[in-house]
């Protein structure tokens, strides 16, 4: 393991989830498993060396179902760590968190509510982002105003979670949703959807910053995700993580595209 950077907004969402538990939280693996407080892998298999960086104009709003910051598997840490505005803030039913509130009514933002839009009333769906040098939106003229920036708000929990935060969730209610329409099968190997084109936290981020023209970023967050799932994976099968696969070898470059100087 090396120096873990300072804790970004899921990290500290985690440690204040935990400081409620009133029993730990056990991953798989049971109460002897020692992990990276960095990365979550075992410390044979840590990332933090390898964490990449992507500056970006867009942002990410996590909105997490309760016990998701303490899963190992969660997408939504690889966010935070690539992405230096990620916010994080857990979910409940009965109240809201007026940071929350803020934020979606920081006049920096526009926000939009990532979720399919077969789920919505059609009046509340755009399929592409609000331009930034006028005030008409390409699906609605209701929401967007000049030069704000993008903040896509994600439900970071399973398909039936989401859903119910979705309906549940009233502050939400006036802000456009954002349906993605680009077609293709998820990657993601640790938790699987019943549905091919339910994708995990990670992917529909890259998905959100290439279409608001992030492309560095999206392919950035893309490759962290195939290096962190291949370390994750490894890890349980008592396998050496290669660190000249596919993955690593694509994470480096871009890296030093970024500007980042990668030493693995």
């Amino acid at each position: 393991m090396v120096d873990i950077a300072l804790p970004h907004a899921v990290s500290r969402l985690r440690t204040n989830r935990l400081a409620r538990s009133s029993k730990p939280f056990l991953a798989r693996g049971g109460p002897k498993g020692e992990r990276c407080l960095g990365c979550r892998l075992v410390p044979s298999h840590c990332i933090c060396a390898l964490r990449p960086s992507a500056p970006t104009q867009a942002g990410v709003c996590l909105i997490m179902a309760d016990i998701e910051p303490l899963k190992p598997s969660n997408t939504g840490w690889l966010i935070a760590d690539v992405i230096a505005d990620t916010f994080a803030f857990g979910w409940a039913r009965t109240e809201v968190d007026p940071a929350l509130l803020s934020l979606l009514a920081d006049p920096q933002w526009q926000p939009y509510v990532v979720f399919p839009g077969e789920f919505v009333e059609p009046a509340r769906v755009v399929t592409q982002l609000m331009p930034s040098g006028n005030g008409d939106s390409l699906n609605s003229s209701a929401w967007g105003a000049p030069h704000k920036r993008p903040l896509f708000v994600l439900l970071d929990a399973t398909w039936p979670e989401a859903r119910k935060m979705f309906r549940k969730s009233p502050y939400l209610d006036q802000l456009p949703v954002l349906s993605l329409q680009r077609e293709q099968i998820s990657r993601y190997r640790l938790r699987r959807s019943t549905r091919d084109d339910h994708f995990c936290t990670s992917e529909v981020a890259a998905l959100c910053l290439e279409l608001a023209g992030e492309t560095h970023a999206a392919q950035t967050l893309e490759a962290y995700l195939d290096v962190f799932t291949n370390h994750y994976l490894n890890a349980r099968r008592l396998v050496p993580a290669d660190l000249e696969d596919t993955a690593h070898i694509r994470l480096r470059a871009l890296r030093a595209q970024g500007g980042d100087n990668p030493s693995f």
